[in-house]
């Protein structure tokens, strides 16, 4: 989350009343997104000291579009990643087949992909942008995460963004999440093609292939 929403969810959580023994938090906060906000916080506090430990290196920022798509919801699944370098220009175009799977899980696992290799990359700086508002709103810590399949997709995702300097997560119409969707599809397609195996393509896309 930036800056201004940060402070805007501080100072909610700032009106939390002590009780005995307990913690009375304000309307509309669940103790979940209570934990995320001081988590957020401690982040944003973090950037502001000096690195402890091993510097991760400085690709600067980078800005991914990411999606997952599911044919029959549980049904044949891909994920597409689309990232852009600090300059704008494409860097990395991926998509894998993730077996049968939902929708919503596909879309977590896309989420995950993109910050894998944004990791791998040495990127410190990560936005995100996705047409799922269920992923997005859930990652903001606005929506409680209840299915126990996409809860531990959850965990691993925030554990994931700690790794990074800064991370944004935006949620998008489709329309502007079209290539990153042409991508998840391509990698069901692809996967129904006898004797596929995953291909590896020249400049800036590559393809995976395989249910994990």
């Amino acid at each position: 989350m930036d800056v201004a929403e940060l402070v805007s969810r501080l100072r909610r959580l700032s009106q939390a009343t002590p009780g005995d023994g307990v913690l009375h938090l304000p309307v509309g906060v669940s103790a979940s997104e209570a934990i995320q906000i001081i988590h957020s916080a401690l982040r944003a506090l973090d950037q502001r000291s000096p690195a402890k430990g091993k510097p991760a290196r400085d690709r600067g920022s980078v800005r991914i579009h990411t999606d997952g798509a599911a044919r029959g919801n549980p049904g044949p699944a891909g994920v597409g990643v689309l990232i852009l370098g600090p300059d704008g220009k494409v860097a990395e175009r991926m998509c894998r087949s993730i077996g049968e799977a939902t929708n919503n899980v596909a879309e977590y696992r896309a989420l995950l992909l993109a910050l894998e290799r944004a990791q791998a990359l040495g990127c410190a700086d990560v936005e995100v942008y996705s047409d799922s508002e269920l992923v997005v709103r859930q990652m903001q810590g606005r929506y409680q995460v209840k299915h126990p399949v996409l809860r531990d997709l959850h965990a691993m995702a925030k554990e994931r963004i700690g790794h990074f300097r800064r991370f944004v997560i935006h949620h998008v119409p489709r329309e502007q999440n079209v290539e990153a969707d042409g991508l998840a599809n391509r990698a069901i397609d692809e996967a129904c093609q006898p004797g596929y195996r995953g291909t590896k393509f020249a400049g800036a896309t590559s393809h995976e292939g395989g249910a994990e």
